[in-house]
């Protein structure tokens, strides 16, 4: 199981936490006289926030990196044998790669929104599991030294994971390496079995090379019933003042899909996807809170299919297709962006978009340009989370792509979601979510899945499908103060399910209706570690279940969030 599980299991006993601040990150402190001029300010004056010295006009002198270890010595609780040897044999991030990942400089004006910026930044990254940014000394000539603080995460990952959902069950072994030398390159090696297929993965992944911004992504998979690789390169958006992207990717995905009635397989074809993209952006950064950005490219995609022998056919296959369609992309996102502390996590700053953020794409496919007919083909997203006071948070979402050809839509999808967050004191809150998908005229084998892969936790994976599908999710959550062993944080949920899939020919015949279903659950989050971030432990039982669904459910995920 590697060295996180013997930690886990050699480590003797739990640890309650005082109360203390919710964030993971230590507070800000004063300079100590070896970092500060000491004609500037003494350990009990308390240095200005970055607002503050935004307002003064103040300049950034002089950036220090302090990349700490996984566990803190100093700490008594973490000053164990074995703590000791996994500092040992990790490898801290190189101060080079973070430097790199700054969005401000010496010299230049503080910002304490770029400021901000840069740890939502950095905390987006595997390899890190804590970040502060602090001012330590303010100088004469009105220039201030910054800190930057980081706190690596174990970032190998040596052993087998297990999942189950809706009654099936993936597992895998591999080797993981998120954060290579310390150079933020991450690389896996390893073999996985799910209900679909069987897989051999190799995996190279630098969102840092060339000592940029630049990302390279390869990904090969040898699987039972065919191949996948991947390539991209980008130069992404990679902040709100970035003034270009540029980028190609390339897809090759050769597999069996399969159709499902009830949970169980109706038939099988094979699909090869064949995509390519290439992209140029160029944006004016940051005008009064307002980020807009435009992208031009070329996008190709191929899907061909085929019956399988010896596998059950659909009544219909898809018409194979092949679209090349120049495109155009733009982007408006408003800067306000809020951080709380547990709504997905435990104890654990979190970053909610509290302003708009709106995509749209809209291409042509041509046939002067290869594809097999001419059509529009267009995309969309639209997010922004809501505030009614007391730090109570609606999240809304939506998404839209679908294909305009020969006066009609075809292949369309609309998706909405709203998140509910209401909390009702520092370590209980009230969670609700409804999501809605429809599909307008699909093809013979676009069908919208729901069970218990899928929010309906008390039911198999894929029980019902259709064009529509309805799912609404309420959960009590609560977020302890226990911190395991100094590596995991404990939550826990009471919840209820209901949805619906409808519509279409696969629909479930035995229960069409709407189901729903009860359960508790444990909430198990790896604060130090890069991989599974968060252990879901369900039990649900189902309401009213025909005889194929058992009237208890097990269900066993790692997932992102609570």
């Amino acid at each position: 199981m590697g060295l996180l599980a013997a930690l886990i299991g050699m480590t003797a006993a739990a640890q309650t936490e005082p109360s203390a601040p919710a964030a993971a990150d230590p507070p800000p402190a004063a300079a100590s006289p070896a970092a500060a001029s000491p004609a500037v300010a003494s350990p009990a004056v308390p240095l200005p926030t970055f607002a503050e010295l935004q307002a003064r006009g103040a300049r950034i002198g002089e950036i220090r990196i302090s990349a700490r270890e996984i566990f803190d010595l100093d700490d008594p609780r973490e000053n164990k044998l074995l703590f000791r040897w996994a500092n040992a044999l990790h490898i801290n991030t190189r101060a080079g790669v973070i430097a790199n990942a700054l969005l401000f400089s010496t010299g230049q004006p503080v910002s304490a929104a770029l400021i901000e910026e840069t740890e939502r930044v950095l905390r987006n990254t595997r390899y890190l599991h804590e970040v502060t940014i602090r001012p330590i000394a303010v100088h004469p000539d009105n220039t201030v030294d910054v800190e930057v603080l980081t706190r690596d995460a174990w970032t190998l990952d040596p052993g087998i994971s297990f999942s189950r959902s809706g009654g099936a069950s993936s597992s895998g072994i591999a080797l993981r390496e998120y954060n290579l030398l310390g150079t933020g390159v991450g690389i896996s090696l390893g073999r996985k079995k799910t209900v679909d297929r069987s897989s051999n993965e190799l995996e190279i992944v630098n969102d840092r090379a060339f000592g940029g911004w630049t990302s390279i992504a390869y990904s090969h998979a040898a699987n039972s019933d065919g191949s996948r690789n991947s390539l991209s390169v980008a130069q992404p958006f990679y902040a709100l003042d970035a003034p270009w992207s540029a980028g190609l990717s390339w897809v090759d995905d050769d597999r069996i899909d399969s159709i499902y009635r009830a949970g169980v397989i109706e038939s099988q074809y094979r699909h090869h996807l064949r995509s390519a993209e290439l992209f140029g952006g160029l944006s004016t950064g940051r005008v009064d809170g307002w980020v807009r950005r435009t992208s031009i490219g070329l996008a190709r995609q191929q899907d061909l299919y085929a019956l399988e022998p010896g596998l059950p056919a659909p009544a219909q296959l898809p018409a194979d297709e092949t679209l090349v369609a120049p495109f155009v992309r733009l982007q408006l996102l408003e800067d306000d962006f809020r951080t709380l502390v547990n709504r997905n996590q435990v104890q654990r700053p979190e970053t909610f978009a509290f302003g708009l953020d709106a995509t749209l794409q809209i291409g042509r496919a041509s046939t002067a340009l290869g594809s097999t007919r001419n059509a529009w083909l267009y995309s969309g997203s639209l997010s922004r989370a809501f505030d009614f006071g007391n730090e109570r948070l609606l999240v809304a979402s939506s998404a839209l792509r679908g294909q305009y050809a020969d006066g009609s839509i075809r292949r369309q999808q609309v998706g909405l979601r709203l998140q509910l967050y209401l909390p009702q004191g520092p370590h209980w809150l009230f969670y609700a979510s409804a999501t809605g998908d429809r599909l307008t005229h699909p093809g013979p084998t676009d069908e919208l899945l729901l069970g218990g892969d899928s929010g309906l936790r008390g039911y198999p994976m894929r029980y019902q499908s259709g064009h529509r599908r309805a799912l609404f999710t309420f959960e009590e959550r609560a977020y302890s103060n226990i911190y395991l062993w100094q590596l995991f944080r404990l939550g826990g949920a009471v919840f209820v399910d209901v949805g619906r899939a409808w519509g279409g020919d696969a629909t479930n015949q035995i229960q069409p209706g709407w189901l729903s279903n009860a359960g508790i659950g444990l909430r198990i989050f790896s604060v130090r570690a890069a991989f599974s971030n968060v252990l879901h432990l369900d039990i649900a039982v189902p309401n009213d279940p025909d005889v194929g669904v058992k009237k208890l459910q097990f269900n066993i995920k790692t997932k992102a969030s609570f």
